[in-house]
């Protein structure tokens, strides 16, 4: 009979799909009301600097279960050159974990290729928002919702697209909604795990991400308040294009006021409902299994941020704030020393996994990239990294790929196609509408930074520096690589 170290703390890691960073009121958004992930950010550290490296779903997940940078996880983007998330990694958070005694279970997203691949994790229940697997089965999710439903009616017909900017309420019972089925299956399998075993839990939502749908009180909650004005610069005049606020699904356009505002009702809608599920689960353990609280380590995350209408910019694959930073809360099991409750130093979703490994007493494997955070959680940031590089390849247009790297005070970013520069002081600027680039005041510090960048991509050796200088290769051919194909560490 195998035994099981029961001592081994659980771990429970949400990630929300598209949540900004600065949606949440711990970080002081003005409007938007998530009373338990604050609560729980007082629980452990918030990581108020922390990035997507390549910021939309695809390449972003597979950063985050391997915990390695972009180039060795070999996804760039969600565009040219790129491809599917690999299954066939040599090393993935839940397959550490497996490997070492935990019961492992992701309930929602997870995006992979082909969508029943384990990624590392013993049992699954999927809600993959729409998209068909193999042979056009439905998803957990919408097999349940099929089972469950009382009229003829799906989960699509509410009437908005998976990339719309419209916004409004869910159009049937709150309990089908899928950020609800997905904490109900998360408490299932609390509730009738092996308790003999430690265990892993990804709980993994499909939201806040477009359909901007919240059941109607989460609607109501912001609908008629006053929200925030978009972040506009003088350089976003460049997405002002005529006639593109009429396709319902525009990654950019300039759109009215009210169409902007009555977005943001439905998307801060989204984030307060799945906050909703957070304290449904904190108030579950407590009721029902309060030995979790005194052995579980709860982190949550997301995969990248949506600009809401920064710029007249939407949904993903930017540099921008909005779209590349991310929340990220790490609350260890009461007792644990913990003396940064809010830490500045700039963190990536390549952390995660060996923060979590590290956590568990688990080995960190060598192809993993990232850092444990445990350090700078107890206040030792002494050898931590001093910036981050990101990047995203062609996916909407030219105009939209990026590079960019970024300390949380200060970021440059490249525009490699249009031959563009961004240089912004976060500090001062934390919208990013004044680019200081040729700035004079500010020559010597950009130049430091446009220099970093230079130094990620020449250690490459990818094409992309000639002479010391940022180079966009004049063939046009995307970027890509070489790990594509070749799985890193084998």
């Amino acid at each position: 009979m195998t035994q099981f170290n029961k001592d081994l703390p659980n771990i429970i890691l949400i990630i929300a799909d598209q949540m900004r960073g600065d949606c949440l009121g711990a970080d002081g958004h003005p409007v938007v009301e998530t009373p338990n992930l604050d609560w729980l950010a007082k629980s452990g550290t918030r990581f108020s600097h922390a990035y997507s490296p390549v910021p939309s779903c695809l390449p972003a997940r597979a950063i985050l279960m391997t915990g390695m940078n972009q180039w060795h996880t070999g996804v760039l983007g969600m565009g040219r050159g790129q491809g599917v998330i690999p299954n066939d990694y040599p090393h993935t958070l839940a397959g550490e974990l497996s490997k070492a005694g935990y019961a492992t279970h992701l309930v929602g997203k997870g995006h992979f290729t082909p969508q029943r691949a384990s990624m590392g994790f013993q049992t699954r229940e999927l809600d993959e928002s729409g998209r068909l697997i193999a042979d056009g089965q439905k998803d957990d999710y919408r097999e349940w919702f099929d089972r469950e439903k009382k009229r003829e009616i799906t989960p699509d017909d509410h009437g908005v697209d998976w990339n719309s900017w419209m916004a409004r309420p869910w159009h049937t019972e709150e309990y089908l909604h899928p950020t609800s089925w997905t904490m109900t299956r998360a408490q299932h399998f609390l509730r009738e795990r092996d308790k003999s075993r430690p265990f892993f839990l990804n709980i993994s939502f499909a939201r806040p991400h477009s359909p901007y749908v919240p059941p109607q009180p989460y609607f109501d909650l912001y609908d008629g308040r006053e929200m925030p004005s978009p972040h506009i610069g003088e350089w976003s005049a460049m997405h002002e294009v005529p006639g593109a606020e009429v396709n319902v699904n525009a990654w950019r356009g300039k759109l009215s006021d009210w169409r902007i505002q009555r977005g943001r009702v439905g998307y801060y809608g989204e984030i307060s409902f799945i906050d909703a599920q957070i304290g449904r689960l904190r108030n579950w353990m407590s009721r029902y299994q309060p030995e979790l609280n005194r052995n579980t380590w709860i982190i949550f995350t997301a995969d990248h941020g949506d600009m809401v209408g920064d710029h007249h910019l939407w949904r993903k694959t930017y540099a921008y704030e909005g779209s590349a930073r991310v929340p990220l809360i790490v609350a260890p099991p009461p007792g644990t020393r913990v003396e940064n409750r809010v830490a500045e130093e700039v963190a990536g979703l390549q952390d995660i996994m060996p923060t979590i490994l590290d956590a568990a007493g688990v080995e960190i494997p060598a192809s993993v990239d990232g850092n444990s955070l445990i350090s700078v959680m107890k206040g030792d940031a002494s050898s931590w990294r001093e910036y981050l590089h990101g990047e995203h390849c062609t996916c909407y247009a030219p105009e939209q790929e990026m590079q960019y790297v970024t300390d949380g005070r200060r970021k440059f970013i490249w525009l490699p196609r249009i031959g563009v520069e961004q240089f912004f002081d976060l500090v001062a600027d934390p919208g990013e509408t004044r680019n200081l680039v040729d700035d004079a005041a500010y020559a010597v510090e950009s130049a430091m930074w446009r220099a970093r960048l230079v130094a990620e991509l020449e250690a490459r050796d990818c094409g992309w520096v000639r002479d010391g200088a940022l180079h966009c290769p004049d063939d046009g051919s995307p970027l890509v690589s070489p790990y594509k194909e070749l799985r890193y560490g084998v």
